[in-house]
């Protein structure tokens, strides 16, 4: 007999009530306010614990539970719409273990089924976007009404705001058509457009959107028609409800037509024979989910035939074929402590926020930034604000906005300092109407020295892997009562072992019962001794000086780099150095003829002649050179310039060839090598996982690469 579980404790059921109560607080939140007030994570969570409950203990669940219940209520600013058909939620997963226990269940019920529906499945598999659902009603053709999802039986009427979105069509193209159809989709905005939206927003002084979901579903349920068709809505088909006279036997197939018909489909949907296949697909977008039009959060697994789902069917809130498998999240919220500002190596003064440490994007961030103090104030953002954050794969954290439901009262406005918190200098902008406010002591300040110091041996730059940011901290910042081994970086070559010996940076005591917390100066650059006598330089000191070594006959375009020479990059730096041929002859270059270079242009022109005009820059290559700094490339007369005059760009991974090392092989050859695809591009080299370069480049009929393709490119050009 099966043994019975103990019924719920009080406490059970306290934390059942209130975990019930906060899913329904959240999701009003979510669907009727469009204004979350818990990160998509922290509901998740609460969620899966109260289906946890119900699942240990059913007699807490009762009919009007939230693991009943899809979507949210209609608001009563719309009129309410009955759909034709359910529009259900999807079941989610959130491991790979999971899924593949999804997957599993799945095959094996339709094998229980037998007759037409036994053997191997096929997985329609689709990018789950991040939008807003919607069901669109066309009869014979024509766009009758348009409904957001609701509660899944009961939606709210925004047929005006869809008519604005182009992608939709009030009139379906060519003939047999249905009767009656229910087209089910997502209404999302693309991700440049919400970079976009967002800017002006800020420009406008008002608070920019938390995320592209809140910006697309506040757009879609406007009361005015005319403001939503300022935004920039996009739609993409993910399903079909009811259908009159239509015959598809597959949801795969159905597209087709839908597409056909001028409807939206996405192109990224697939479908699969195997498991595989799938997790593959998960795989891949989930390294290429920021290449994609617009956001993602996770990926969406379907059962393809119709008959096999009709035969499958659903339970009271999800659909028993069709799975949602969730990416880790990449926002979040978390408690903003305080507002502190950087010195960067241009003396650019940006404000950033110290946070309650928290995991996303699979690291745990701590800071993230603000950017001026304009986007402060646009942002609304206050010290002691429950804050959205964002951390998009490798992209540095960035603070979206508050939570402002969530205020008590306590929180604090930021203020700008008014002097460098570095050196003390008076803070002003560059120029007259800058937003960006500057430390002007750009000789002097540690923490320009320092950022620079950190900046040249980038790997764009010297690439020297011993100095990273504590060793570059250590040799800019004080060390009492002497001066600092590097007063201003000419000196960096200059350098003797025997210059970092009094060096000392701050770091827990180590001790065996010593305090936590408890901090001590120790020597960076030397190895263990006593405090007065240590035994001699480290491992890494001893690698730094080799590396200086080395870094001596780095490119030309390097050195450059090295120099933090405002707007110089890589891209510009490879220009001068491959026009030019030396530091001296870009030095005596005239601000007309440094501007004429392809990929120069006026601005950084400018900043050029601005920078070798200061006097003690120019002692920095002074030095450089004097201490054995290759100033000159050697111009190899071998190179055929068998690319001159064409314009290629290079995606994905190549087996022989690194990112830089390919560049350099078009520029010494005479080509220019971009780093995005339009019609002027000549040939497009794509290798492993190139993305939506490649698919840019096929559409608009350009020559695709592979890596022989490109060897042979560079050896003969394009004949």
């Amino acid at each position: 007999m099966e043994q019975q579980s103990e019924p719920p404790s009080e406490a059970l059921r306290a934390e059942y009530d209130e975990l019930a109560e906060a899913v329904r607080k959240h999701r009003f939140a979510y669907y009727q306010e469009d204004a979350p007030t818990v990160s998509d994570t922290e509901f998740d969570e609460l969620y899966r614990r109260l289906e946890e409950l119900e699942g240990l203990h059913p007699e807490l669940k009762s009919n009007d539970s939230p693991t009943q219940e899809v979507g949210g209520a209609v608001s009563a600013a719309f009129s309410p719409v009955e759909h034709l058909q359910r529009m259900y939620s999807l079941e989610d997963v959130f491991s790979i273990e999971e899924l593949n226990a999804w997957l599993t269940r799945a095959q094996a019920s339709v094998e229980k089924l037998g007759g037409g529906h036994a053997g191997k499945l096929k997985w329609l598999t689709e990018l789950k976007i991040d939008g807003l659902a919607i069901s669109l009603l066309y009869r014979n053709g024509e766009l009758l009404r348009a409904a957001t999802r609701g509660d899944g039986n009961v939606g709210e009427d925004v047929t005006h705001n869809v008519l604005t979105i182009k992608d939709i069509p009030r009139k379906l193209k060519g003939g047999d058509h249905p009767a009656e159809m229910e087209i089910r989709g997502e209404v999302f905005i693309p991700s440049k457009a919400f970079v976009v939206l967002n800017e002006g927003m800020i420009e406008a002084g008002k608070p920019p959107f938390a995320n592209p979901r809140n910006a697309a579903a506040g757009s879609l349920r406007q009361k005015d028609p005319e403001t939503t068709a300022k935004r920039p809505l996009s739609m993409y088909v993910h399903g079909i409800g009811s259908r009159e006279g239509l015959s598809a036997a597959s949801q795969s197939g159905t597209y087709d037509l839908l597409e056909g018909w001028g409807l939206p489909v996405s192109p990224y949907a697939k479908v699969l024979n195997d498991e595989d296949a799938v997790l593959e697909f998960i795989e891949y977008y989930g390294s290429h989910r920021h290449d994609l039009r617009h956001e993602i959060d996770g990926i969406v697994i379907k059962i393809d035939d119709f008959a096999t789902q009709r035969a499958v069917g659903y339970t009271s809130r999800v659909p028993r074929w069709a799975v949602a498998y969730k990416y880790p999240p990449e926002e979040v919220h978390t408690k903003l402590l305080d507002i502190q500002v950087n010195v960067g190596r241009t003396g650019r003064v940006t404000p950033f926020g110290l946070m309650q440490p928290i995991k996303v994007a699979g690291s745990t961030v701590e800071m993230a930034t603000l950017h001026n103090q304009d986007v402060v104030k646009a942002k609304g953002v206050l010290i002691g604000d429950t804050v959205v954050l964002r951390k998009a794969g490798d992209v540095i954290p960035e603070i979206v906005g508050p939570v402002v439901a969530l205020r008590d009262g306590s929180e604090r406005e930021f203020v700008m300092p008014t002097h460098c918190p570095s050196c003390g200098t008076l803070l002003a902008p560059a120029k007259e109407g800058d937003v960006d406010i500057r430390c002007p002591n750009a000789r002097s300040c540690p923490s320009q020295l320092r950022e620079r110091i950190f900046h040249l041996a980038g790997r764009g730059g010297f690439d020297i892997e011993a100095l990273g940011w504590e060793a570059a901290v250590a040799l800019a910042g004080p060390v009492e009562p002497e001066t600092p081994p590097l007063r201003t970086e000419a000196d960096l070559f200059d350098l003797q072992v025997e210059d970092l010996a009094p060096v000392k940076i701050e770091r827990e005591k180590r001790s065996k019962g010593a305090p936590t917390g408890e901090r001590e100066l120790v020597p960076y650059f030397y190895s263990k001794g006593s405090p007065k006598k240590p035994s001699g330089p480290s491992a890494n000191t001893r690698k730094l000086f080799e590396e200086l070594e080395k870094a001596k006959t780095q490119p030309l375009w390097r050195v450059l780099v090295a120099l933090s020479i405002r707007h110089v990059g890589p891209t510009a730096a490879r220009a001068l150095a491959t026009a030019f041929g030396s530091m001296q002859a870009i030095r005596d270059a005239s601000e007309e003829r440094l501007a004429d270079v392809d990929g120069v242009g006026h601005t950084i022109a400018a900043a050029l002649t601005e920078w070798f005009a200061e006097d003690w820059h120019r002692e920095i290559v002074d030095k450089w050179t004097a201490a054995g700094v290759r100033m000159e490339d050697e111009a190899d007369e071998n190179v055929p310039r068998t690319l001159e005059g064409l314009t290629i760009v290079v995606t994905g991974t190549l087996e022989n060839f690194s990112r830089d090392e390919a560049k350099e092989a078009i520029i010494i050859r005479g080509g220019k090598a971009s780093g995005s695809v339009s019609k002027k591009t000549d040939y497009v080299v794509a290798g492993d996982s190139a993305g939506t370069k490649r698919d840019k480049a096929e559409s608009l009929g350009l020559a695709v690469l592979d890596e022989d393709g490109f060897r042979k490119l560079l050896a003969e050009g394009p004949a």
